[in-house]
Parts: structure tokens; C-alpha cells; sequence
């Protein structure tokens, strides 16, 4: 059997393409969105795909995305932006080896960017035909954003200035994509000093009964609240209760 022949060392003419791509996630009419434009040109022509772009000489990929955000999509109230992923598959762009550093950006309920005509929200459970490996890469940033929100304060990023514990409840349901109890949500986001309560109610709505209190989160910055507490899918037949317990965690 013939030895197998060492990988080819890269030499000094070899170049990548380096893009750089935002999940940008915001939770409308209470189901979580991602923003997408609708390619006009070769490879995946009328696919959507995900805004960014190449990756400019003596540029960091940080100031990269921010600027093709604000170039193609004028977005520009994000309330969180992380590195979420890195894709090399050398076979992912048909044109060309062509790296991808995918970051996770959240924008606020109650902000409405202005976007152009060639772009859209599109519901994440229900993704149109995507370009690339696109589709895939918005999964993983709700893979991201479930776990954080278990164990951080990242709800600050999706939610209002203030809110109710309802239209809270609400987003974490959106963003998870299961039931969540609203006293369970306050109770534990309470006991962690996540959330707490403003001397503000919430208008009086036309059934009467006493207005809800507004709160607000502690941090508007990213805080680890609680590293060994997870998230849970509601068990078979209860569909109203998250969660019971806390996983594997004793104490806030």
C-alpha cells in the first residue's frame, strides 16, 4: 500500500478570500427574526443570504462588519455584537476558497431600522433558500443565543429599555423557541439581579386591573449571571412552565 503523500505546505502566493457576516437577530410580532438580502449576482443568484462582505486590506474584522452593515443594510442600533464562528470548508464558495467569520448581533424589540429594498426579516423557524452555508450559520447563532440566555443577562440586547414581565416572557420565548412560565422568568432573573422593578407601571389597558409594573434590566452590558444554569424544553404535556429547576445549579 502506497504511503499516503504529506499535505501540500501553503506557499508564499497563496490567498484566501475572508468575509465577514452578521446574524442580525431581533424577535418581531413575537417570533424571532434574522435579517437577510436577496443576492442580485452569481453564485445563488435571488438566494438570501447573510449581510457582510470581504474582509479590506489592514482592516479588523470588527470595523470590516460594522462598515458592510452599515453600507448594505443601514443598520445601525445594535445593542450586542460577538464573534460567533470562523467556516473554512474549502468547498462552501463555489468561486473559491473563501473564509467566513460570522458574528452575532441583537437588536431591540423597539427599534425599527431602516433597511433597503433587497432586504428583509425573515422568521428563523421558517428560512427562505439561503446562499453558501448561510442557513446553517444562522443555526448556530441560535444555538449561541439560547445557551447565553441561560446563564447571562444577554435579554438586555433583545428586550426594551423597560417592560413588562410578560413582554418579557415573550422574548425569551421567541428567542428560545419554546413556553416560558412569566413567575418563573421574574423569579429567577430577580434572585440573580438580572432584572429588577422600576417605580413605573405599565398603561392601564382596557380590562381594567391594576397596571404592571415596568422593569428594567441591572446591565446593559454582557454579564455572566449564573455559568452552570441551562435552559430546558417544557416537559411532555406541560407547555406553560420554564423551568422548574435550574440544571445542575444550587445557587444563583
Amino acid at each position: 500500500m502506497p504511503e499516503p503523500k504529506p499535505p501540500i505546505a501553503p506557499g508564499p502566493d497563496d490567498r484566501f478570500r475572508h468575509d465577514v457576516l452578521a446574524v442580525v437577530f431581533q424577535v418581531r410580532r413575537g417570533c424571532l427574526h434574522v435579517l437577510l438580502w436577496r443576492r442580485g449576482a452569481p453564485p445563488f443568484e435571488g438566494r438570501w443570504s447573510l449581510p457582510g462582505g470581504p474582509l479590506g486590506a489592514g482592516e479588523r474584522l470588527g470595523t470590516s462588519l460594522g462598515r458592510h452593515l452599515a453600507a448594505k443594510v443601514d443598520v445601525t442600533g445594535i445593542a450586542h455584537l460577538e464573534q460567533l464562528e470562523t467556516r473554512s470548508d474549502p468547498e462552501r464558495d463555489p468561486r473559491g476558497r473563501t473564509l467566513a467569520t460570522a458574528y452575532l448581533a441583537l437588536v431591540s424589540a423597539d427599534v425599527e431600522p431602516r433597511i433597503p429594498a433587497d432586504t428583509a426579516w425573515h422568521a428563523v423557524q421558517d428560512l427562505p433558500p439561503t446562499a453558501f452555508d448561510h442557513g446553517s450559520i444562522v443555526e448556530s447563532a441560535r444555538e449561541r443565543l439560547r445557551a447565553k440566555l441561560s446563564y447571562t443577562n444577554i435579554g438586555f440586547a433583545l428586550a426594551p429599555e423597560t417592560f413588562t414581565i410578560a413582554q418579557l416572557r415573550d422574548i425569551y420565548a421567541a428567542s428560545i423557541g419554546h413556553p416560558v412560565s412569566a413567575t418563573n422568568l421574574q423569579r429567577i432573573l430577580t434572585r440573580r439581579g438580572v432584572i429588577e422593578a422600576t417605580p413605573a407601571a405599565a398603561p392601564p389597558t382596557a380590562l381594567g386591573g391594576r397596571p404592571a409594573t415596568l422593569y428594567r434590566f441591572a446591565a446593559r452590558t454582557l454579564v455572566i449571571t449564573n455559568p452552570f444554569a441551562a435552559f430546558r424544553p417544557p416537559s411532555r404535556g406541560r407547555h406553560d412552565h420554564w423551568p422548574a429547576d435550574e440544571v445542575g445549579t444550587t445557587a444563583p
